[in-house]
C-alpha cells in the first residue's frame, strides 16, 4: 500500500472547492509518457495553476503502473524545481472500469480515481460506485463518478450514442454513492472526431465544420439540484484546426476532426465545472509538431530533435488551455 500523501500529491477535495467558489476550472491533461509530463508540469509551475495528471487504464498498461508511481513522485519534485513550492498535483484514473482498477490504483498512490459505471443500468451504477468510494474512502482518495454517456471513442471508452444525464436522477445518485465529484453528459465527446458533418453546420466562409452547442440547460438544472457540487466534463478538447491543418499538411489524414468550441468551455468553467478533461488536444499538438519536423528534417533519428519541439508544443498548447480557457493559473500559488 502506498500513500499519496508519501508522493507529495493532493486529493480534488480542497481543489475542487475553490474552483467551484472562483468559478475557474481545473484542467485533467491525460499523459502517456515523459515528454507529456514533462510539458504539463511546466506549464502547470510557469503559471501556477492546480493540475490533474490523468491516466486511463490504457496508458496505465502502456507506461506500467509501477513507473507512473515513480513519475508522479517525480513530477511534484520537477515542480519544486521549477520553483513551485507548494506544487498542487492530483495523480487521477481516468475512466475505471472496475472496483479492482481502482483499488489497485488506490494501492499505488493514485490521490483520486473515477470509476465508470454509465455504462451500466442506474441501479448497478450506484452499487458499484458505492463500493469504490467506501474502499477509496478509507485512504482519503476522492473518487468521480459519471451518470449519462458520452459519445466518441477514447482508449477502452467506446459509445456510438450520447445520453444526456438526467437533472432528476443527481440527487439521488450523489446522495446514495458518496462521490465526491460527477462527470455530466452534456454534449461533450471522447476523441478527434466529436460530431459527424451531419451533426454540424458549416461556416460559410471558410468551409469549417462549426458542431452543435453545448445542452447548458441540462448543466444549469444539475447545478440547481446540486448547488456548489463539483461537476466534471469529459472529452472536452477543442481540436485545434491549426494543429489539425499541420497533420494533414505533412502527410496525415484527418478529415472533419472537429472539438468543442473554446468560448463554451470557458463559460462551462465558470459554473460548477471545476475539472476538464482534455486529452485528443495534446495527442494533435503532439502529432503536429512531429510530423513537422520530420518532413523539414528527413535526415534526423535521434528522439530528442523530434521529441523536443512536440513537446515545446504541449506545453504551449496546456498554457493556452490553463490562462485564456480555464482561468486555473495563479490558483496554487
Amino acid at each position: 500500500m502506498v500513500s499519496y500523501k508519501s508522493l507529495g500529491l493532493v486529493n480534488t477535495k480542497d481543489m475542487f472547492a475553490k474552483a467551484v467558489a472562483g468559478g475557474y476550472a481545473v484542467p485533467a491533461f491525460n499523459f502517456n509518457n515523459m515528454e507529456q509530463l514533462q510539458a504539463i508540469i511546466q506549464a502547470a509551475s510557469e503559471t501556477k495553476s492546480p493540475v490533474i495528471l490523468q491516466v486511463s487504464k490504457g496508458a496505465r498498461k502502456y507506461a506500467n503502473a509501477t513507473l507512473l508511481r515513480y513519475m508522479a513522485e517525480g513530477a511534484v519534485e520537477y515542480a519544486k524545481e521549477l520553483g513551485w513550492e507548494n506544487p498542487q498535483i492530483v495523480l487521477h484514473l481516468d475512466h475505471g472500469d472496475a472496483f479492482e482498477t481502482c483499488k489497485s490504483c488506490v494501492d499505488s498512490g493514485f490521490s483520486s480515481v473515477m470509476i465508470d459505471g454509465s455504462h451500466l443500468p442506474y441501479e448497478e451504477n450506484i452499487a458499484l460506485t458505492k463500493q469504490v468510494v467506501e474502499y477509496a474512502h478509507q485512504y482519503d482518495v476522492t473518487v468521480e463518478a459519471e451518470l449519462g454517456v458520452l459519445a466518441g471513442v477514447e482508449d477502452e471508452v467506446s459509445a456510438a450514442e450520447s445520453h444526456y444525464t438526467k437533472p432528476e436522477e443527481v440527487i439521488d445518485f450523489a446522495t446514495r454513492t458518496g462521490c465526491d465529484s460527477l462527470a455530466i453528459s452534456i454534449g461533450t465527446s471522447h476523441g478527434a472526431y466529436k460530431f459527424t458533418p451531419e451533426q454540424c453546420t458549416r461556416d460559410p466562409k471558410t468551409g469549417k465544420l462549426v458542431p452543435p452547442p453545448l445542452a447548458f440547460d441540462v448543466l444549469h438544472e444539475i447545478e440547481k439540484k446540486l448547488p456548489g457540487f463539483p461537476i466534471v466534463l469529459h472529452g472536452s478538447s477543442s481540436v485545434p484546426q491549426d494543429e489539425v491543418d499541420t497533420i494533414n499538411k505533412f502527410g496525415g489524414k484527418l478529415p472533419d476532426a472537429v472539438g468543442i468550441p473554446e468560448e463554451q468551455l470557458r463559460e462551462a468553467s465558470k459554473s460548477a465545472v471545476c475539472k476538464i478533461n482534455i486529452d485528443s488536444d495534446s495527442r494533435l499538438a503532439m502529432t503536429a509538431a512531429i510530423r513537422k519536423h520530420f518532413a523539414e528534417n528527413p535526415g534526423h533519428f535521434d528522439p530528442r530533435q523530434y521529441l523536443t519541439p512536440a513537446r515545446d508544443n504541449m506545453k504551449k498548447m496546456y498554457i493556452h488551455k490553463i490562462v485564456e480557457v480555464l482561468g486555473s493559473n495563479g490558483k496554487a500559488e
